[in-house]
Parts: C-alpha cells; sequence; structure tokens
C-alpha cells in the first residue's frame, strides 16, 4: 500500500490505524434508518431494528457504524433536517457507549452540529462540505470528516453524468475541498476522501476511479473510503439484484483494498470481515 502522510485518522473519541504493521482495512457497516434505502428496503427504519442491526454488525466485527437518516440513491427525494434528525438522534444516542466510532451521514449543517454534539465521532458528507455553513459546524472539535464527491444531486445525478478524466476531475474535487477544510482549520489527521462511486458516474467511470484508489491516494495522501457495496454497478457487472450482491460487492471490497482503500463501507460486515481476514494473512 502507498504510504499516507498519517498513520492514524483522528477520529472522535477514537484513533484509528491508517497503515503499519499488522494494519488492515476497516469496515464501516452502513446503518439506514430511512424508510426506503435502496439496500435494505427499510429494513431497519425502526429504532429497534436499528438497534438489533447495529449489534448484530458489532458482534460480526465492524469497525466503524455509519448511520444514515435520508436516503441518497439515484432518483431519491430530499428530506428536511427535522425529519432527519427524527431518524438519526435516537440511534445515535443509544449507541454512543457502544465502543465502535459512529459516522453520521448527512449533508446538513444543523445535523451535523446536532449529532456532533451527541457524541458522532465522524460526519460522512456526500457533499463533500460544500454547503457554506458545513465547515463551519465541524471545525471544532475532533470528529473525523469524510469528504466524499458527487457529480449533480441525488434525484437527478445518474441522468446522464460526464467527465473529461473522472479520476482527475474527482481528484480535483476532493483537493480543492481537502483544502477548504485545511483553511478552516481542520487538521489533515481528520480527514478521508471518498470517490463516490454511484454518485454521478457510470459504470465506467466507477471502474475506472476503482482501478486508480491508489493515484488518488498518493495524490492526497488522505485515506480513502470506498463504498461500493451492492450498488448499481455491482448489479450491472453480476446480473443480480440488490438482495444478491453480497458476493459481488465482497469482491469489490477486496479490489478496494487491494488498490488502496483503508476504509471500505459495506452492508455485508460478518462477510467483508472475513474475507479481509484472509486478504490480510495472504497479501
Amino acid at each position: 500500500m502507498s504510504k499516507l502522510l498519517h498513520d492514524k485518522l483522528h477520529c472522535g473519541r477514537y484513533l484509528l490505524p491508517m497503515q503499519g504493521e499488522g494494519f488492515r482495512p476497516l469496515v464501516m457497516g452502513g446503518l439506514n434508518v430511512t424508510p426506503d434505502s435502496f439496500s435494505d428496503g427499510g429494513a431497519h427504519a425502526t429504532l429497534d431494528l436499528a438497534l438489533s442491526r447495529a449489534e448484530q454488525m458489532i458482534a460480526d466485527g465492524v469497525d466503524i457504524i455509519d448511520i444514515g437518516g435520508e436516503s441518497t440513491r439515484p432518483g431519491s427525494a430530499s428530506v428536511s433536517a427535522a425529519q432527519e434528525m427524527d431518524r438519526v438522534m435516537p440511534v445515535l444516542y443509544v449507541l454512543r457507549d457502544c465502543g465502535k466510532p459512529l459516522s453520521v451521514d448527512t449533508r446538513r449543517p444543523d445535523v451535523m452540529r446536532e449529532a456532533i454534539a451527541a457524541g458522532a465521532d465522524m460526519i460522512n458528507d456526500i457533499e463533500g462540505f460544500r454547503e457554506p455553513a458545513s465547515l463551519a459546524a465541524v471545525s471544532d472539535g475532533e470528529c473525523a470528516l469524510c469528504i466524499m464527491h458527487m457529480q449533480g444531486e441525488p434525484r437527478t445525478m445518474q441522468a446522464d453524468p460526464q467527465y473529461r478524466d473522472v479520476v482527475a476531475e474527482v481528484g480535483d474535487f476532493l483537493a480543492v475541498r481537502a483544502q477548504a477544510a485545511h483553511e478552516a482549520g481542520i487538521a489533515a489527521q481528520r480527514l478521508c476522501i471518498d470517490p463516490g462511486f454511484g454518485f454521478g458516474k457510470t459504470l465506467d467511470h466507477n471502474l475506472a476511479l476503482l482501478a486508480q484508489l491508489a493515484a488518488l491516494q498518493d495524490r492526497l495522501q488522505l485515506p480513502v473510503l470506498a463504498g461500493l457495496s451492492r450498488k448499481t454497478m455491482i448489479g450491472k457487472l453480476t446480473g443480480k439484484p440488490v438482495e444478491q450482491r453480497m458476493a459481488g460487492s465482497v469482491a469489490a471490497a477486496l479490489v478496494a483494498v487491494k488498490n488502496g482503500a483503508r476504509i471500505v463501507r459495506v452492508h455485508d460486515v460478518a462477510e467483508t470481515v472475513d474475507a479481509l481476514k484472509v486478504w490480510a494473512a495472504a497479501a
């Protein structure tokens, strides 16, 4: 794996290893508390179901739990900040002492502030903290930031995505946003980057980014978080519906870590953890 500027990601209450002897790429488990999630059809939309799923992920060896209260699948409609907080905050409050770092997947500064106050260790923003108030909302404190690239917005992003050079353009965007975070006083140790697989990209765009993760990471010297699990690209490559994309998703996660990713965001936690144990032993 390529070398990073820092050995650890400062993630709220936790210091997460990103390289070094014995390092294993980390598994982030997605916990979607929305009624219209693309990956699980709202199977964890109530508090009891969400907590049960979180407990299972912890038993399966998850490293980070990522809580999302707004569906950002292609074609999805926006929800209000109040709706998003109503979904996310009860789960965050109950899980904050579970022993695992908690990430909140949000693009709203108001939700970011409330989540950090409630104990979130990471803010995962699909808009790359472009909203003017976002960096101000997260600049104080010690939470990690995941800066993601997205072309367009969820409702229309897959209509006709276009790039001259997808790897260069995604890298340019992430570099600009990382610099904006630096200018807001946010230490590089708090940052990771996500090329945004499936967020305004065709299959060819996604495959190009996957092949060039190491180059992207080398350019910014920040750890890459890759989220490919159950996405449309997996369906196109395998011909399988969402509920049958586990094997393809695990394979994609292994390719991502082979190409340098330090964190993979997944739905099939147990299977991915096992696969990475074998990968780490044999690499």
